[in-house]
């Protein structure tokens, strides 16, 4: 098993592939590389199915028009939260002060459903990080990695024509177009009027 990025990302791809045949209005994932080394901490910070799921639960959030966060998507109301429940994910009775219902973890009849995605994801996420970690004397990691980035990074709003957003890290939307959905347009970073 190749453990490159784009290899992870087409895992990744897969996975989603099985959540929307659980849950067909689940639109389909523009940029799954934009997951690895992406960390929130109102989301979760590790990959894993159950990250894939959480965001799966804001797709189908997005597909019925619901706004299922606030405070610039760190608060998760409880539109998020009857969503989750949808989907197979149990949450804790009271919100957290500053993320609400984002710490969401799937019940046991959930985790069996995706078995076998789990597992191929698993192992996928483990080759990639071993790939990624392992340090010989004749290993390039890049810049980030001399200068002791995370791979993470402050996501920003990118907009499309037709009004929808997205929050992303730069760094990825410079990789290539992420499409939007709704009307097929690149989303992008709006230029600031005014900056002085």
């Amino acid at each position: 098993m190749s453990t490159t990025p784009p290899v992870l990302a087409a895992e990744l791809a897969v996975a989603w592939a099985d959540i929307q045949r659980h849950h067909p209005e689940l639109p389909d994932l523009a940029a799954p590389e934009s997951l690895i080394g992406e960390s929130s901490s109102a989301c979760g910070n590790e990959l894993s199915f159950e990250r894939l799921l959480h965001e799966a639960v804001h797709g189908v959030a997005a597909a019925r028009g619901i706004r299922d966060t606030s405070r610039a998507g760190r608060y998760h109301n409880r539109r998020f939260l009857a969503i989750a429940d949808e989907m197979g994910l149990d949450h804790a009775d009271e919100p957290h002060p500053s993320s609400g219902f984002s710490l969401v973890v799937m019940r046991p009849d959930t985790r069996k459903r995706y078995r076998a995605t789990i597992d191929r994801l698993q192992r996928a996420l483990k080759a990639h990080t071993v790939a990624t970690t392992a340090d010989t004397a004749r290993s390039f990691r890049g810049p980030a990695a001399r200068h002791g980035s995370s791979g993470g990074g402050v996501r920003v709003k990118a907009v499309c024509d037709c009004g929808r957003n997205v929050r992303v890290v730069p760094s990825v939307l410079a990789q290539a177009p992420i499409m939007c959905g709704a009307c097929g347009q690149p989303f992008r970073i709006p230029e600031v009027v005014g900056a002085a």
